[in-house]
């Protein structure tokens, strides 16, 4: 504290409790974001259409601007002039520890919020809802999820997917072969070359890559799930309550109003950069429900 403010308090006697915001003293994230006057994102590099790199190899997404946004109230909140926004990469494998260590003091990607992250990070108010499906090339016939008895599964390293795939593998005794990928591009070239039979993951980025493929008709994704709804969040540092508090509050703003929904759309349902594919995924009843009721449950039953 610098001694002006301590004199400005011990004069004004207010007990730190009740002082307002501003004279409070800054602690967590939102400490760090002033004392640098830099906030850093960390993105991911494939991950359609939530953070990935254009063909200028620039960050860009959906989840990417809701970062941005985040950046913007945290810059209001903390009434800074400018605000550098840094950018980072991160892998699913690096996400958390990255976190946690202060490397990144934001996630913008395609991560799922569940019990076992919030035990190392903390999330924002959901902002897709997604399951664990699995594509393969239509000629193979695979649908079910019992199909996959005896066949070479992949899946990226350090996600949700790859552990589902292994817990159902012991638990049915399918016998599966399933190779960890370090992202999602190399998982689905894996399924392209026939390395892989089919490649577990988000529903959601199985589309993207496969209406980003050289021939989108080849594929078909499971109808099957191996998992319920899951909500996706933006990570931020565990333990934090001012910064989780300003993110909550930019974002709930954001998904209830009309910006929230022209967003999603942009995303999700129009040619998107670099190349104009198109997810062709319109709003679902259950995200409408998640973007007018703002919720940062792991549970996937609140949604």
């Amino acid at each position: 504290m610098h001694l002006s403010h301590a004199l400005l308090l011990a004069a004004l006697a207010i007990p730190a409790a009740t002082a307002p915001v501003g004279a409070q003293e800054l602690s967590g994230t939102l400490k760090k974001v002033k004392d640098t006057g830099a906030i850093t994102i960390g993105y991911r590099d494939s991950s359609v259409p939530f953070s990935y790199l254009d063909g200028n190899q620039k960050p860009v997404g959906y989840a990417y601007e809701i970062c941005l946004k985040i950046a913007d109230a945290v810059k209001a909140q903390l009434k800074l002039d400018k605000l550098e926004v840094k950018l980072n990469p991160v892998t699913s494998a690096t996400r958390i520890p990255l976190i946690a260590n202060g490397t990144i003091d934001l996630e913008c990607g395609s991560t799922t919020n569940n019990a076992d992250r919030q035990k190392q990070a903390a999330f924002t108010n959901t902002h897709f809802l997604t399951a664990t499906r699995y594509v393969a090339k239509k000629e193979k016939g695979l649908d079910k999820t019992d199909d996959l008895k005896g066949r070479t599964v992949v899946s990226t390293s350090g996600t949700t997917n790859i552990r589902q795939i292994n817990e159902i593998n012991a638990a049915r005794g399918l016998g599966m072969r399933i190779l960890p990928a370090k992202d999602h591009a190399e998982a689905f070239l894996m399924v392209e070359t026939g390395r892989a039979d089919a490649f577990v993951m988000d529903d959601v980025l199985l589309a993207a890559l496969v209406a980003g493929s050289k021939t989108p008709d080849a594929y078909a994704i499971s109808s099957e799930a191996q998992s319920k709804p899951e909500p996706y969040g933006i990570m931020l540092r565990k333990d934090d309550a001012p910064f989780k508090a300003v993110a909550d509050a930019a974002t709930a703003a954001l998904y209830k109003s009309p910006e929230g929904k022209a967003l999603y759309e942009k995303w999700f349902t129009q040619a998107i950069p670099p190349r104009g594919i198109n997810l062709k995924l319109p709003l679902s009843e259950p995200m409408q429900k998640a973007l007018a009721h703002p919720s940062d449950s792991a549970d996937p039953a609140a949604y």
